[in-house]
C-alpha cells in the first residue's frame, strides 16, 4: 500500500512560482511511475507531467517550458516546479504513483492518490 501526501500549494500572481511536493510511505518511489493531475471542478482530471522510475519525464503541452518534475528517491518524494503560472493553471493538483514501465500520463491508469493540494493563481 502506497500513501501520498502532498504539499506546497497556495496562491500567487500570475507569473509568479510554486513548488508542490508529494511524500509517500508504504513503498519507495525508484520503481514507480509517477505522475501529477490538476482537476477544476466540473472537469475530468488531466495529466500534468510523469516521470518514471528512470527519471524519464513527459508533460501536457501547456505546461511545457515553464513546469518541471522531478523525484528525490532516498526520500521518496516528488516534486513539481511550476514557474510563470497563469490563471489558468488554476485547480486542484493531485499526486499519483502506479507500479509500471515507463510513465503514463492518463489518470485512469493510476491507482494511487493524494488528497490533493490547492493552487489558485490570480491575474
Amino acid at each position: 500500500q502506497v500513501q501520498l501526501v502532498e504539499s506546497g500549494g497556495g496562491s500567487v500572481q500570475a507569473g509568479g512560482s510554486l513548488r508542490l511536493s508529494c511524500r509517500a510511505s508504504g513503498h519507495t518511489y525508484s520503481t514507480y511511475c509517477l505522475g501529477w493531475f490538476r482537476q477544476v471542478p466540473g472537469n475530468e482530471r488531466e495529466g500534468v507531467a510523469t516521470i518514471d522510475g528512470d527519471g524519464f519525464a513527459s508533460y501536457v503541452d501547456s505546461v511545457k517550458g515553464r513546469f518541471s518534475i522531478s523525484k528525490d528517491d532516498a526520500k521518496n518524494t516528488l516534486y513539481l516546479q511550476m514557474n510563470s503560472l497563469k490563471p489558468e493553471d488554476t485547480a486542484m493538483y493531485y499526486c499519483a504513483a502506479v507500479k509500471t514501465e515507463g510513465w503514463v500520463l492518463d489518470y485512469l491508469q493510476y491507482n494511487y492518490w493524494g488528497q490533493g493540494t490547492q493552487v489558485t493563481v490570480s491575474s
